[in-house]
């Protein structure tokens, strides 16, 4: 063969590699420059400055769906603090993790004929018979991760729904088990099709985990968060037994998913810093933070600014009472690691931002715009 052929030769053999390895590498590189971006101490307070001067004496109602979920429950007490500034009336109920339950919450909710009702944790399509009939009666909803999106819904009358991106809340986490291994994930996404938000983090973690052409998704296992404290143990056991080592990286759309998953991990012999890895894409529950901080069974969590929302929720109301449009404000994602974690709120075990957004909600109650 002639020197020529052999050169040509072997550039054909090689080109594919040349192509592969550069996009892995790209890939791997872009998460890194991503997880930077969203581990970073937060800005100062880039929300809302003007509005309307708080109105006196309303009443909310929170309907919690689970009061077991430390996002729900977070948001609530945000939300009972916030209320107590404007010399407004909180009452929570829970939905105690059922359909049933939920329905029954909110129907005892409308019965109250408060002047708002704030969805915490429902997914509003489950409940949309509820909300039309809240909103029939004049009764203001708004929703914290009650469908997939932030702001005003096209479908339900509901004033605004609060909740960071849940795509960027996903690309962080998913993109963290990217960096960390060097696009050598084998992961397992947990979900729950019941809610909308839920479907819409675990379809954009397993697009990131596709993309990296060296990561490997292994699986998707839809099981409601209602029932993890029975359904984990034996799950855990079983992804053991059929992926072995191969599953290094486990991503789920809440941290109640590990709370049930860790002692099976124990059993087996894993200490709380090997593999899998365990990385939520919110809520950020004190649970997880200690998990984190102590190296036990979780290395990250994309946490939600529980009480910050709680805060944004009274604003929205004001807002809404005040026949105003919502403020459009989205809390930027941020992902918790055990190298951060001494920033924003993490040495309380929660995400709470240290960039003066009560001083500022403050300031816009007591003298409007």
């Amino acid at each position: 063969m002639k020197r020529q052929d052999l050169c040509l030769l072997a550039l054909s053999l090689c080109t594919p590699l040349l192509a592969a390895y550069p996009a892995a590498a790209d890939t791997v590189s872009d998460a890194k420059a991503f997880v930077e971006k969203v581990t970073k101490p937060n800005p100062p307070w880039d929300g809302p400055t003007t509005g309307p001067r708080a109105v006196k004496g309303k009443t909310i109602v929170y309907v919690s769906a689970d009061q077991r979920n430390g996002g729900a429950r977070g948001v609530g007490e945000g939300v009972t603090e916030a209320a107590q500034k404007v010399g407004w009336t909180v009452r929570v109920l829970d939905g105690q993790g059922t359909v049933s339950g939920r329905s029954s919450a909110l129907n005892q909710a409308i019965a109250s004929k408060p002047d708002a009702i704030v969805l915490g944790a429902i997914d509003a399509t489950e409940q949309a018979s509820a909300v039309e009939e809240a909103a029939k009666q004049g009764i203001v909803v708004l929703g914290w991760h009650s469908f997939a999106t932030p702001g005003p819904s096209s479908k339900l009358p509901i004033f605004t729904n609060i909740t960071t991106d849940p795509l960027q809340v996903a690309k962080a986490a998913a993109s963290y088990a990217v960096a960390d291994s060097d696009g050598k994930v084998g992961a397992v996404i947990f979900t729950d099709s019941v809610y909308e938000i839920a479907i819409a983090k675990s379809n954009a973690m397993a697009d990131v985990i596709k993309a990296c052409s060296t990561c490997k998704l292994l699986e998707v296992i839809d099981t409601p968060l209602s029932d993890v404290a029975t359904r984990m143990p034996q799950l855990t056991t079983s992804l053991l037994q059929r992926y072995g080592k191969n599953m290094t990286y486990a991503l789920s759309i809440n941290d109640l998913t590990f709370d049930f998953m860790a002692p099976s991990l124990a059993s087996a012999g894993i200490p709380g810093n090997g593999y899998p890895r365990n990385i939520s894409a919110g809520d950020g529950s004190e649970v997880a933070f200690q998990r984190i901080r102590q190296g036990e069974y979780q290395v990250g969590t994309v946490a939600e600014p529980l009480r910050l929302h709680g805060w944004q929720i009274i604003d929205e109301a004001n807002r809404a009472f005040n026949k105003e449009k919502p403020s459009g404000y989205v809390a930027p994602a941020h992902l918790f690691l055990p190298s951060n974690i001494k920033s924003d709120g993490g040495p309380k075990n929660t995400y709470d931002p240290e960039n003066g957004y009560t001083d500022s909600y403050l300031k816009i109650w007591s003298a409007g715009s």
